[in-house]
């Protein structure tokens, strides 16, 4: 068995298919030069944590060893051939497979705008990335993120905690625009402004100039910013150029089937590089979150040792912000109705309902202790096909715990 990521799926997949009994050799090939490690730390936690953090590993080396795994790691995939069951490596090694996973990952979308030579323009991706930003924010650095996303918002809300003086600019007329509901945006929108963030929606970057050593961003509208310090929080492309090179079909990134293999039956993916066919929501869809890389990894392996089950977890994603969580479950595109229930000070969920009914997400933002155990409900409703009663999910004095247990039938009773 042979993995091409050792991000968050690839590590997963390799685990499981350990632990689920393979006894074959398993490859698992990374293209960094250090043991796996998670990505959500890299714009928070690496970023203010005292000292100089190393990376929050997924596996150590010991256990990788002790597992029997044989990780490449500082390594590249060339090719595929997929007649001959073999990969090439960048130093020419070949590997066979009996299974190949495609666990690549993506990358940061990088700006088309004219930059001058000179300009301090990054991405955040690796923690290579994470450790240049960390050395650079501070009390004396004026920082610009272009992009008001989570994880121009994550690094917005780590740099203005480090002292940074910060400034967002995001061309969409709200922050999140198509993450979360603008009731929500907006909460976050004023947390960021009460600890000191600037943010600037409606606007954008025409071209980056150089200015006596610092970058210069030069607005349509003809304003200025002056920054030490650019991050660029644009969105992610899926890595697809390994699997396009060797014939795969591609849909928004590499196009698998309900049990996430590609047009290639002894090919599979898993993660942010890959769009999949849910049953929950009948369509294809991509994710990119680190807990869909997960299971989507312990999944996919299950199936190329002939599970041959199809993948239908719940979308679920999270960002910190400041001392408050966004927690979301599901696709609220197909809904055609919203709810909210008010927790006052404690945050605000958001409830959406297809024509039908049925919950198909759920959204919310405020203190943890008050959001995740409602959205992990919710979750589970969603999962479930249940058609709570609008009525009671608005209701704050109903528990949403009571919806998921009496069901469907019974959801507008109190608990």
């Amino acid at each position: 068995m042979v993995i091409v990521g050792a991000g968050e799926a690839g590590t997963a997949a390799a685990i499981a298919l350990r632990e689920a009994g393979w006894r074959g050799l398993i490859v698992l090939i990374g293209n960094e030069t250090m043991p796996p490690y998670e990505r959500p730390p890299l714009s928070k936690a690496i970023l203010i944590e005292e000292g100089e953090p190393g990376p929050k590993l997924l596996i150590a080396p010991a256990r990788l060893k002790e597992l029997g795994i044989d990780y490449l790691q500082g390594s590249d995939v060339e090719s595929i051939d997929r007649m001959a069951h073999t990969v090439t490596l960048s130093n020419g090694r070949h590997l066979a497979y009996e299974r190949l996973l495609l666990t690549t990952g993506a990358k940061p979308r990088t700006l088309t705008i004219p930059a001058a030579a000179g300009s301090r323009i990054t991405t955040l991706r690796t923690y290579t990335d994470a450790l240049a930003i960390r050395r650079s924010i501070g009390p004396q650095c004026e920082l610009v993120v272009i992009g008001g996303g989570f994880i121009g918002l994550e690094v917005a809300a780590s740099a203005v905690l480090r002292g940074t003086s910060v400034t967002v600019i995001e061309a969409g007329p709200r922050l999140l625009t198509r993450a979360v509901p603008a009731p929500i945006a907006e909460l976050i929108k004023a947390k960021h402004e009460r600890s000191g963030v600037r943010i600037e929606t409606g606007a954008t970057v025409e071209r980056i100039d150089v200015d006596e050593g610092r970058s210069k961003l030069v607005l349509e509208d003809g304003r200025t910013h002056l920054a030490d310090l650019v991050v660029v929080g644009i969105g992610a492309m899926p890595n697809v150029e390994l699997a396009q090179a060797a014939g795969l079909t591609l849909e928004n990134g590499i196009a698998l089937n309900e049990t996430l293999t590609t047009s290639d039956p002894d090919i599979f993916a898993a993660g942010d590089c890959c769009s999949f066919l849910h049953r929950l929501y009948d369509e294809r869809i991509r994710l990119e979150a680190w807990r869909n890389a997960q299971r989507q990894g312990a999944a996919a392996a299950a199936n190329m040792l002939g599970a041959n089950r199809p993948y239908e977890d719940v979308p679920w994603f999270w960002s910190d912000q400041y001392d408050e969580t966004l927690q979301m479950a599901g696709l609220n595109h197909v809904a055609d109705t919203s709810v909210c229930r008010d927790l006052n000070a404690k945050g605000q969920l958001f409830f959406y309902l297809a024509p039908s009914g049925r919950l198909v997400a759920a959204s919310g933002f405020g203190s943890l202790a008050n959001i995740t155990k409602d959205i992990r409900f919710a979750e589970i409703m969603i999962g479930k096909r249940l058609a709570p009663q609008a009525e009671a999910l608005a209701d704050p004095t109903v528990s949403i715990k009571s919806l998921l247990a009496l069901g469907s039938s019974s959801a507008s009773m109190r608990g």
